[in-house]
Order: structure tokens, then C-alpha cells, then sequence
């Protein structure tokens, strides 16, 4: 058969979104949501008045966004394909827990923004470490059977609680505030980016080193949305701020196509 009127052989697809503008994007607007919807119900909703009640609020928050997470997660690995609003539902609920769960466990338990970036830092290396030596790769184009995924989403959560301790780290314990951490992971990402086009490293690496430095710079910015004009931010309502990063986000979903990625094997 002549190859050039063979029927063209299609690639399986994953079940996660290809890398366009449009995910990164997406995933920047959910890194900030995650925060200003995260301190929307531990601290306005659940309680600020006191230590105690903030302490609770955390925790009371963690355990409300860890079932939505949960569930999420079972739909996606559950779903037959790629479906993308399952999929940023899924996104949305890691980086709200996330959030909940940074908080704390450096400001309830104690261990402050430097031990509990390393913490999750471990962790996050330790996910990586044993999906990549049991499934042989880590690249997102293989997130379409059932251990892949599950490897894949215990992964996002970790990034998702470390990026949120490693922002507070940069603007707080290292004085930089919630600008200077804005420049900062800015910076880190444009490094990353550029390094993407010039092709001088692994696109795997890139990527996963992207997806972690997007969360920081979603925190960033979600403090410097929702925080006082006295500690640097805009003090912007945060469920004001929360409704306007959803309504962006499904914008987005509903009018742009976004497609699977092709699979590797």
C-alpha cells in the first residue's frame, strides 16, 4: 500500500491536557484560586477570631477539600477518556487542599515555612522517585492507565502543599513580601521556559519543574490579592476573588478546545 494514501495511524491519547499556552494559563488561575478559596473557608468561613479557631479552621478545611480531591481523582481514573472539566476539577481540588494542608502543617503543627518546604520537598522527590521506578517514565503523555494516574495525582498533590509552604517561605520568612515572590517565581518560570526552546534539557524535567513553580506563583499571587494593604496585598475579598478565578477558569473550558495528550509508551 502506498504510504502516502495509507489511513493515518492514530496515537492513543492520554488523559490529561496537552501542554498548549492555554494549560499553563489554566494552571496559573488555578494555583490562585486554590489560595484565595482555600483561606475563604479556614480562615473566614471556619473561624480568625483566634489562634485555636484558625488551628481548627485548617484542619477542618484540609478534611473537607481532601474529599473533594478524593473523589475527584476517582472519577478521572474512572473516566474513559479525557474530559476537561473532570480533569481541572480534579486540578482545582489538589491545590485547595493543598493550600489547607501547607497551612497546617507549618503554622498549626508548628514546623514553619523552611521545615515544611522541605518536608514536602522530600515527599514530592520521593513521589517522582517511585512512580518513575516502577512504571519506568514520569512523562505526562503515559498518565492513561490506573497506576500511572494514581502515581500522577499524588504527585500534583504534594507540588500543590509544597508550592503553597515554599511561596510563604519566599515572601515571609525571606522578607521578599508577596511582590518579591511574584518576581521571583516570574523569573524561575521564564528561566524554565526558556530553557524549554532551546531544547537544553529533558521535556520531562521541564515540565515537572513548570507544574512545581507555577503553584509558589499562584500563592504569591493569591495573597497579594487577598491580604491587607499593610501587608502588601490589595485586600481584595477573597470569595470575590475565589468567583472571578472560577468564572475565568470555566470561561476558558467552556469557549477554548483543549485536547488530550498523545500517549507515550
Amino acid at each position: 500500500m502506498n504510504p502516502a494514501t495509507s489511513p493515518k495511524i492514530m496515537q492513543p491519547l492520554a488523559k490529561v491536557p496537552q501542554l498548549t499556552l492555554l494549560f499553563w494559563m489554566l494552571k496559573i488561575a488555578a494555583t490562585t484560586l486554590g489560595e484565595t478559596g482555600g483561606d475563604a473557608v479556614t480562615m473566614s468561613w471556619l473561624g480568625e477570631t483566634t489562634n485555636h479557631a484558625v488551628a481548627n479552621g485548617y484542619l477542618i478545611g484540609t478534611a473537607i477539600f481532601a474529599a473533594f480531591f478524593v473523589a475527584a481523582v476517582v472519577l478521572q481514573i474512572h473516566a474513559r477518556k479525557f474530559n476537561p472539566w473532570l480533569y481541572w476539577f480534579a486540578i482545582i481540588a489538589s491545590t485547595t487542599v493543598g493550600t489547607t494542608l501547607a497551612d497546617f502543617s507549618t503554622r498549626s503543627l508548628g514546623i514553619g515555612y523552611t521545615g515544611g518546604s522541605t518536608l514536602l520537598l522530600a515527599l514530592l522527590l520521593l513521589s517522582l522517585g517511585v512512580w518513575k521506578k516502577s512504571l519506568g517514565t514520569i512523562s505526562v503523555g503515559s498518565v492513561a492507565e490506573p497506576r500511572a494516574e494514581a502515581f500522577y495525582w499524588v504527585t500534583i498533590m504534594f507540588s500543590q502543599t509544597l508550592g503553597t509552604a515554599l511561596g510563604d517561605w519566599v515572601a515571609d520568612t525571606q522578607g521578599l513580601g508577596y511582590g518579591g515572590g511574584i518576581l521571583v517565581f516570574g523569573a524561575a518560570i521564564a528561566v524554565v521556559t526558556i530553557l524549554h526552546f532551546l531544547r537544553a534539557a529533558s521535556p520531562t524535567l521541564l515540565f515537572w519543574a513548570a507544574f512545581i513553580l507555577t503553584r509558589p506563583l499562584g500563592a504569591v499571587l493569591g495573597d497579594f490579592l487577598d491580604k491587607p494593604v499593610a501587608s502588601g496585598g490589595l485586600d481584595l475579598s477573597r470569595v470575590t476573588a475565589t468567583l472571578l478565578l472560577l468564572g475565568f477558569m470555566a470561561a476558558c473550558i467552556g469557549f477554548l478546545p483543549q485536547r488530550a495528550a498523545t500517549r507515550s509508551h
